[in-house]
């Protein structure tokens, strides 16, 4: 349960008194994690020890990152008339931070990254644990299989907490904030197949066909999930109706689509020390993001060949990584994806100043928003 926040002064809320709020939420999230662990823990255990490592590998991922979806989903609770003291946020939010580690483990395995967040991915731990122990058999396969079932956990984690918050949000709100749920779902998985589709057959594809591909997939595998459903799933567990879950629509899905492009232009020009990835691991993975379409778009013959030639080599190194980067550039496409991140801002922003919200949630929507366009990593 959280306690009351802060009263905002007349003039406005202040910031602080904002991120005093927010950080009582972080708390109860972080303990209502580590204490669902400790739970599924003593679960585990009573079955065998040796399945202890899936909690550890999942309480390790959970243990950072922003909150950023959880936060969306409080603030669309308490934007909506949610009490900052109820329990239902916290909850909801709780079911997010294990939908984003099973998203983030099953990605990984995908992408065949290494590290997240500074450390070995999952599924690299666990071929770590199969080789440092000399057991039999493949140690890749195992680490594989291993995370996947990791990943399979967390979706199951994520299933029984947000049917808790179901539980306890008022009235009838439950059925509508379940639909949302089950819809973020299917979008990330349909998202995420497209995805992995687009690298299998985007060097077939025209430019601008593969341009408009790669909007989609952008919207589904990740906008989506990283602001508009978090936000509406709040709202709808406050009660909120249609016209206000509209409207947190309007606001929060360009929102997303500038933090993915966002996101795509740190996976190639991000600095490897802020977002914890190896330099161009997106160029490596051969991810064909709104900005290798735009590239592809926007170069010669010759540049558009020498892109896909080297786009998904594994054995890319820092020279390689860097001429690959040049070309991007000297395309336009930096430039063009950077145009496109503020058009989808001020799209984002324009519809926050129509939100007929109170002032502490409106304020606090915008911070994060700021923060979600501007960031590092």
């Amino acid at each position: 349960m959280l306690s009351a926040p802060a009263t905002p002064d007349p003039g406005g809320p202040a910031p602080d008194a904002i991120t005093v709020e927010q950080e009582r939420f972080r708390s109860s999230l972080t303990r209502t994690i580590e204490d669902f662990l400790a739970e599924q823990r003593s679960v585990l255990a009573s079955i065998s020890d040796e399945a202890l490592p899936l909690i550890s590998s999942i309480a390790t991922l959970t243990s950072g990152g922003k909150r950023m979806r959880a936060l969306l989903c409080y603030w669309g609770w308490r934007a909506a008339g949610g009490s900052p003291e109820a329990s239902a946020p916290v909850t909801a939010g709780t079911a997010l931070e294990f939908f984003q580690a099973a998203a983030l483990i099953h990605d990984d395995i995908i992408d065949r990254s290494d590290t997240r967040r500074g450390r070995p991915s999952v599924h690299r731990q666990f071929t770590a644990r199969h080789t440092d122990a000399g057991w039999h058999l493949d140690a890749e396969r195992f680490g594989v299989s291993s995370a996947i079932l990791a990943g399979d956990l967390c979706l199951a984690f994520s299933e029984e907490l947000f049917t808790a918050s179901c539980s306890g949000a008022p009235g009838n709100a439950g059925p509508a904030a379940r639909t949302i749920f089950n819809r973020m779902r299917t979008e990330v998985m349909a998202g995420q197949y497209l995805d992995l589709l687009e690298e299998a057959v985007g060097p077939d594809q025209t430019p601008a066909e593969a341009e408009k591909r790669a909007l989609n997939i952008l919207r589904f595998k990740s906008a989506k999930y990283s602001m508009e459903r978090p936000l509406m799933l709040g709202g709808a567990l406050a009660g909120a109706d249609d016209a206000l879950l509209a409207a947190y629509s309007a606001f929060s899905l360009p929102l997303g689509e500038a933090f993915q492009l966002r996101d795509d232009v740190l996976g190639v020009f991000g600095d490897p020390s802020v977002t914890g990835k190896p330099a161009g691991d997106d160029l490596r993975e051969g991810k064909r993001t709104f900005l290798i379409a735009r590239a592809l778009a926007s170069s010669s013959r010759t540049g558009r060949a020498r892109i896909n030639a080297m786009l998904g080599d594994t054995s890319l190194d820092a020279d390689s990584v860097d001429a690959l980067r040049a070309l991007i550039v000297d395309s336009g496409a930096l430039t063009h994806t950077e145009q496109l991140i503020g058009q989808k801002s001020e799209e984002a922003f324009a519809a926050l100043d129509e939100l007929a919200v109170d002032p502490v949630s409106l304020r606090a929507l915008r911070l994060l928003a700021e923060a979600a366009v501007t960031r590092t990593a």
